[in-house]
C-alpha cells in the first residue's frame, strides 16, 4: 500500500524540497499545504511569493510520484494565505462576507475559486460551519471566522460557497467536526473542552452538508467532548470518528494540524498520528510550520507500514482511507 496517500504534508520554502520529493517516490503522497507565514522564521517567507511564484510550484508538486493534491486554507479575511498585498483576489472575512448581498458574494467566490484553480490547488481547507455562539472565542468569533450565530445563514453561504466551488472544480472542506464555535481556548494552543459548548443542531449540520459539499471531505478538530469520549481529543476518538462514518461512510475524513500544542502535549505527532489512523481518521495533516518535523514524516510512514505488516493497524481500514483520497485525486486533479 502506498502509505504516503494518508498524508497531507507542509514544507519551507518556495520550491519542492529533496526530502518531499524522496517521500512521494517512496511512499506516494495525498497532499501538500502552503502556507504563507512561517512560524519558525515569524516572517511571510514561507512557500508564498506571488501568483507566478505559487503557479510553478503546484506544477512541481503536481509533477511528483501519485499526483498529490494542493491544500490551502483560504477562508478569507485574517484565514487567507494568498493575500491581495501579493497580487492575489480579495476575499473578506466569513463574518464580512455574510453581509453582503448574494450577488456580491458570487462574484467574490467565482474570483477566489477560479484563481485557486488557474494556480494548480485543487482543495480548500473552507467553509468553516462553527457556528458563532462564543462571540469572544479566540480563533473563531473574535476573529470572525464564523459566518454566524444563526445555522440558517450558516448553511445558507456554505451552500453558495459549494455551487462555486463545483464550477471551478476546487474541493471544500467542512471544518470544524464537530462544531467549535462555542470553544473558549485556542485549539491551536491547547486541547479544547467543547463539552458544555457543542449542540446537536451544530453536529447535525456537518452530516447534512458534507455530502452536499463538492469534495464531500470534512476537517476534525482536536476538541475534547466528554459525553463521547473523557481522554481523547475528537482526531483521536474511535467513538468520535465512528459517529462521522457512520452517518458519513463516503466522507474524507481529514486531521486539524497534527502539530497543534495540545496533541504536542499529550503525545508528540508520531504517536497521535498513528493513534487518530487507528481511530479511523484518512488524512494526517502535517503542517511542518508549528514545529519543523520534516525529516521525521519518512519515520512515521514506515511505522505505519510496520504496523499494517504486524496487524496493528487495520489493514482493510487504511485501504478504504487510500481509496477515499485517490477518489478526490480523480476528482480534482
Amino acid at each position: 500500500m502506498s502509505v504516503g496517500e494518508l498524508f497531507i504534508l507542509g514544507f519551507f520554502g518556495k520550491t519542492v524540497p529533496a526530502w518531499l520529493k524522496e517521500f512521494a517516490a517512496r511512499y506516494g503522497l495525498g497532499g501538500v499545504i502552503l502556507f504563507d507565514y512561517s512560524c519558525q522564521t515569524q516572517k511571510y517567507d514561507n512557500n508564498i511569493e506571488s501568483p507566478e511564484q505559487v503557479r510553478a510550484l503546484c506544477a512541481e508538486i503536481a509533477a511528483l510520484p501519485s499526483s498529490p493534491m494542493v491544500f490551502i486554507d483560504q477562508e478569507g479575511g485574517l484565514v487567507r494565505r494568498l493575500k491581495q498585498e501579493r497580487g492575489f483576489a480579495p476575499l473578506p472575512s466569513a463574518k464580512e462576507f455574510n453581509g453582503l448581498s448574494p450577488q456580491e458574494k458570487r462574484k467574490i467566490l467565482a474570483a477566489s475559486f477560479g484563481e485557486l484553480r488557474a494556480l494548480g490547488i485543487q482543495q480548500n481547507f473552507a467553509p468553516v460551519i462553527d457556528v458563532d455562539y462564543n462571540p469572544d472565542n479566540p480563533n473563531i468569533g473574535k476573529v470572525k471566522r464564523a459566518y454566524s450565530a444563526r445555522i440558517g445563514e450558516v448553511e445558507e453561504n456554505a451552500l453558495l460557497m459549494s455551487e462555486v466551488a463545483r464550477e471551478a472544480r476546487v474541493g471544500l472542506c467542512l471544518k470544524h467536526f464537530p462544531g467549535i464555535g462555542g470553544a473558549r481556548v485556542d485549539s491551536h494552543q491547547a486541547f479544547m473542552d467543547i463539552s458544555d459548548a457543542l449542540y446537536p443542531e451544530q453536529e447535525a449540520l456537518f452530516y447534512s452538508l458534507a455530502p452536499k459539499m463538492f469534495g464531500n471531505a470534512v476537517l476534525v478538530s482536536h476538541a475534547i467532548v466528554r459525553q463521547w469520549d473523557e481522554k481523547n481529543p475528537a482526531t483521536l476518538s474511535p467513538a468520535a470518528i465512528g459517529r462521522l462514518r457512520a452517518r458519513l461512510p463516503d466522507t474524507l475524513l481529514v486531521t486539524d494540524d497534527m502539530q497543534m500544542q495540545g496533541l504536542q502535549n499529550a503525545l508528540g505527532t508520531r504517536a497521535a498520528s498513528l493513534q487518530s489512523l487507528k481511530a479511523g481518521m484518512d488524512m494526517l495533516c502535517v503542517g511542518n510550520n508549528l514545529f519543523d518535523q520534516e525529516r521525521e514524516m519518512a519515520g512515521i510512514a514506515d511505522e505505519i507500514e510496520r504496523q499494517l505488516r504486524d496487524e496493528t493497524l487495520d489493514a482493510s481500514a487504511i485501504r478504504k482511507s487510500i481509496g477515499r483520497v485517490r477518489g478526490r485525486k480523480a476528482l480534482l486533479n
